[in-house]
């Protein structure tokens, strides 16, 4: 729906491809028919922005009813899951391809679905996103999940789902190296020129620029001596309110994220997404604040009792994780230390490996290849 699980499809292709492998990239939504995948989009982002309260209900409902070890994995309760699955396996029956992956759960629920009936005979590979494991990612048809954290990895195992590997985040090799010096000193400049002596917070709101009272809190953190740096991402209307509130730097879409992340101290996010992971990659401590409604807060949690984030409900305890992780010292360290622990493994190793041996016997279609 926003851009983390594309920006995931976008990297493993591109490493894929490095490794002289084809690739194609399917947006699941695109698969429905009429136009149906834009409109749910538009009705995700609407209840996101204007209804957070019917968003995690449905979540709640649909996504949280069975927890990991409770119950079976999720098997098609979405409607779009059938017509989608229809219109994928005509295209792949016309362009076969050695697997499929999956980095979104309605992918997860179509590859697995399709695993089960037998129009897929290669491994189906399913890449979480997520820092926290709903149902809906665990279609048993799958034949590998790969995971963010060891946690998830066993909330995988423990939900039914079939293999389940902790290998990290996939995040661009550039927020694993120091970026380039001239890039990441422009940043500097401007933000010791709008605040002087102030440790730079970099507030996410992902690329629809969502978020709870970002002005609110982004004059609490100028308020206390810290500068407040908001990545808006494609919202105007957010950048140009956060414009007014003094002591801020709004930003809009930011083309080099590694550069910018080497330039702050701090990150403050509000999904748990893919600029955390990203965060957790360049050895900038994150900060759990107001998450958005429904996988925001699930995600949120998951992180912080994996020792990846502090997760603040008021803003005493906002101000006091920025305390503990904005300046050196063995806090901020440890929690530097955690998140680079997380990567482990190369997804694409994995994918790789599974495209070469093909489908494990016992799930091979009677009569089928091999």
């Amino acid at each position: 729906m926003g851009a983390g699980h594309d920006t995931v499809a976008a990297e493993l292709a591109r490493r894929l491809s490095d490794r002289g492998h084809l690739t194609q990239t399917i947006d699941v939504l695109d698969l429905l028919p009429v136009r149906l995948g834009t409109a749910l989009r538009g009705c995700y982002a609407a209840t996101i922005r204007h209804a957070p309260f019917v968003y995690d209900a449905i979540y709640q409902a649909y996504f949280m009813s069975s927890p990991p070890g409770q119950g079976r994995p999720n098997l098609d309760t979405s409607p779009v899951v059938v017509p989608a699955a229809r219109a994928l396996r005509r295209r792949l029956a016309a362009d076969p391809p050695d697997a499929l992956v999956s980095t979104f759960h309605l992918g997860a629920q179509i590859g697995g679905r399709l695993r089960d009936e037998g129009a897929l005979r290669v491994p189906s590979v399913v890449v979480i996103t997520d820092f926290a494991v709903h149902r809906q990612w665990l279609h048993p048809g799958n034949d590998i999940h790969l995971c963010p954290t060891p946690q998830t990895a066993e909330d995988v195992r423990r939900g039914g789902g079939r293999r389940a590997l902790a290998v990290g985040p996939v995040v661009p090799e550039a927020f694993h190296t120091p970026s380039r010096p001239a890039r990441v000193g422009a940043f500097a400049r401007e933000f010791a020129a709008r605040g002087p002596g102030r440790v730079p917070v970099l507030l996410s709101t992902g690329a629809w620029g969502l978020g709870s009272q970002l002005a609110e809190t982004a004059a609490l953190l100028s308020g206390h001596g810290w500068l407040p740096v908001v990545m808006c991402g494609r919202g105007r209307a957010l950048r140009r309110r956060l414009q007014r509130v003094s002591g801020a730097v709004a930003l809009g879409w930011v083309s080099d994220v590694p550069a910018l992340m080497s330039a702050v101290g701090v990150l403050v996010m509000n999904a748990a997404g893919q600029t955390a992971a990203q965060a957790l990659a360049a050895g900038v401590p994150v900060v759990s604040y107001r998450p958005i409604a429904g996988h925001g807060v699930h995600s949120a949690r998951g992180m912080a009792e994996a020792g990846l984030c502090a997760y603040a409900r008021s803003p005493r305890e906002l101000l006091q994780a920025l305390s503990d992780l904005g300046c050196d010292g063995p806090v901020r360290q440890a929690r530097i230390d955690a998140g680079r622990a997380l990567f482990t493994a190369d997804a694409v190793d994995i994918v790789a490996t599974a495209a070469r041996e093909g489908a494990p016997v016992r799930d091979r279609v009677p009569g089928g290849p091999g």
